[in-house]
């Protein structure tokens, strides 16, 4: 008798924990770090490539002197902060990122217009290079932020619904994760001169 009492046992629990969401949680925060670590890839080759882009510019266009003094102090901001899988359960620093990562995005638009103040830079072999991996670059930023915002959803969405929610807040104590959000003003659509 006591035997069939702790097999009965043992098959309740397996069959509550197979159904309270632990293991689907435990997988899906998993996947949010994973998704965080392309981000952080994305973001450091574009760290990587700006020193050789400017030092291309520069050669060329010399009195520049103030966008390339943006572009370097945008970099310097981005380089204090620190990336970490920490910073995704802290909103304020995660805030903090994408406001240096916003301000790296608006001094490489200047940078860019004043690569088209310079027709012979543009037909550089090692400038269109360089411009072609920056573009691809910010192309796997925009990529990398999406996939990574897809599985922020699903994983906030994993530590809401029910039963994992009780789960959670028994046993793991998991907070949602922060997306990536648009810039202020994004809504907006830019006004083009010609």
């Amino acid at each position: 008798m006591r035997k069939r009492l702790m097999y009965f046992l043992y098959v309740c629990m397996l069959m509550v924990f197979s159904g309270c969401g632990y293991n689907v949680m435990q997988a899906n925060e998993e996947a949010v770090k994973a998704a965080w670590g392309d981000v952080e890839a994305a973001y450091q080759r574009r760290n990587d490539l700006i020193p050789n882009l400017v030092e291309v510019v520069k050669a060329y266009a010399k009195h520049e002197r103030e966008t390339f003094i943006a572009v370097t102090e945008a970099r310097a901001k981005v380089g204090t902060v620190k990336m970490s899988k920490d910073m995704l359960d802290n909103p304020n620093a995660f805030a903090q990122f994408q406001e240096a990562q916003s301000a790296m995005s608006s001094a490489l638009s200047r940078l860019m217009v004043v690569v088209e103040r310079y027709p012979d830079l543009k037909a550089n072999q090692n400038f269109q290079d360089l411009q072609h991996q920056l573009e691809g670059t910010e192309n796997r930023i925009n990529v990398a932020r999406t996939r990574y915002n897809q599985t922020v959803a699903t994983f906030n969405t994993s530590v809401r619904i029910f039963p994992n929610n009780i789960t959670n807040s028994i046993l793991l104590h998991l907070k949602p994760k922060e997306p990536f959000k648009a810039e202020a003003g994004a809504e907006k659509a830019p006004k083009v001169k010609f």
